[in-house]
């Protein structure tokens, strides 16, 4: 069964090349990894301060967390496509990690 990274992933390849006025995606694309990186960072701090609002907040704080981690997840995925890398990769590696205390995957990671 195919779940919803893997169908977003196809997605977003088969707009990579669409035409920028007909699709948000590949307007992206259109604009650059500059532009992609911008929205990343954007999504990324709108994502940081809607945590501190849910953070002991009402329900609808916590499901504009789940928004803002959605479009943070949704350009992170754009940016890897842009660059011609898989969410797979991704996946892989948190597999990896998995089972390895973070403070020993972190310290291999600086050696």
């Amino acid at each position: 069964m195919r779940d919803i990274l893997d169908e977003l992933f196809d997605v977003l390849a088969s707009r990579r090349h669409a035409d920028p006025a007909d699709s948000y995606v590949a307007s992206l694309h259109h604009r650059g990894l500059n532009k992609i990186l911008e929205k990343v960072g954007e999504e990324a701090t709108e994502t940081l301060l809607a945590a501190k609002d849910a953070e002991g907040g009402s329900d609808a704080e916590r499901q504009a967390l789940i928004a803002e981690t959605a479009d943070l997840w949704f350009h992170s995925l754009v940016m890897l496509s842009h660059l011609g890398l898989d969410h797979r990769d991704v996946l892989d590696e948190l597999g990896r990690r998995f089972g390895i205390s973070g403070h020993e995957e972190k310290a291999a990671r600086s050696k």
